[in-house]
């Protein structure tokens, strides 16, 4: 998940330099120009300014898939109104008191991640989450949480309401997985670990029900393909699709495959994945006649997709994405994995699953679908 913090006083940029000091990963702060006013300092803190925060919180909104804000929660919430679309599009929104005591997940707790996100952020500065999604108030697994996890697309956006729902009223959840599709055991395997109770199915059965199942709450992993017209889904069923997994992919001229192989390998296991989870290779033009990323396509019977670097530049921009100086002046744009694999989604867009990775001569990102 790339992440950004923003703050507008002292004391704010203070606890923004903590949490990203306290992360793993790398968080991109913004700050209000008068904390900042020169490029000495703002290359001294490594922070972004801005002059007003509501034109800040624009550019930024869809550029990265967790927002932290070190400020009252009016004044984000007012800020953010005019933004908001969709739960299932929406960035995860977290705010902090500048005392770092709390964190309340305030937007797109679930398919976004923000209350995953705030639970990480609090434990890593020692703050109390504020967590108001009744189904987590009451420790019980949302589907929509569920789906996040396994990589999955809720259908239709009406129904996660109905099955949490029914589990706040203390209902089980049934899942249903065709077994057809390629990754149907990992489903169930995994549901079944997280005490969900599970039947692969054969398609014909997949929205079949007796009479006596009627009013169970039934979540059902189909292909997108599959999905019925709403009108004929019954009332009390959720579908979810899988997601495309995208491997934006960058490496040295004559890289072998093996190397490229081995990366993408290291990558998809770094998210609790295998190489069969990836529906698309992603590159710049350069690299068109590279034969690693050439076989790495070939050997998993997967499309690779070249880009050209105009358009890799406008992803870099939409998304903030950092560049490297070194790879900039060599083919003309500083990301490629990252930028290749927003190119591939394209207006449907994505969340990063893992930002770039250095492997040997080989980078890699990979890009959940939206």
């Amino acid at each position: 998940m790339r992440l950004a913090c923003m703050a507008l006083t002292e004391q704010g940029l203070q606890l923004a330099q903590t949490i990203r000091q306290c992360l793993d990963q790398y968080v991109d702060i913004y700050v209000s120009e008068k904390l900042a006013p020169d490029d000495a300092s703002r290359k001294r803190l490594q922070v972004h300014t801005f002059h007003k925060l509501s034109e800040a919180v624009e550019s930024n909104f869809f550029a990265y898939e967790g927002l932290i804000f070190v400020m009252a929660t009016g004044i984000v919430v007012r800020t953010l109104a005019p933004l908001l679309q969709d739960k299932l599009t929406d960035p995860a929104v977290v705010v902090f008191d500048e005392q770092g005591r709390h964190g309340i997940s305030l937007l797109s707790g679930h398919v976004g991640g923000a209350n995953e996100l705030t639970s990480q952020l609090c434990q890593a500065i020692g703050a109390a989450p504020v967590i108001t999604t009744a189904t987590d108030a009451n420790e019980l697994l949302a589907p929509d949480v569920l789906a996040t996890r396994l990589g999955l697309r809720p259908w239709p956006k009406v129904r996660i309401k109905t099955l949490n729902a029914g589990l706040l009223a203390g209902k089980k959840i049934h899942w249903r997985i065709d077994q057809t599709l390629p990754h149907s055991v990992f489903y169930r395997r995994k549901l079944e670990q997280l005490g969900q109770s599970v039947d692969l199915c054969v398609t014909s059965q997949l929205l079949a029900f007796l009479p006596e199942e009627r009013d169970q709450l039934e979540a059902v992993i189909m292909a997108e393909r599959q999905l019925p017209e709403l009108a004929a889904l019954p009332p009390n069923v959720l579908c979810l699709t899988p997601r495309r997994l995208i491997a934006g992919v960058g490496c040295r001229r004559g890289t072998p495959a093996a190397m490229v192989m081995s990366a993408l390998d290291m990558a998809c296991r770094m998210i609790g994945r295998d190489r069969s989870f990836i529906d698309a290779l992603a590159s710049t033009i350069v690299k068109k006649h590279e034969a690693g990323i050439l076989y790495a396509g070939d050997s998993l019977v997967r499309p690779v997709k070249f880009y050209e670097n105009d358009e890799m530049a406008r992803m870099i921009a939409a998304h903030q994405l950092e560049e490297s100086e070194f790879v900039k002046e060599h083919i003309g744009i500083g990301n490629v994995c990252e930028a290749a694999a927003y190119c591939a989604v394209g207006e449907r867009g994505g969340r990063l699953a893992l930002r770039k990775t250095n492997f040997e001569k080989v980078t890699v990102a990979l890009l959940w679908e939206k």
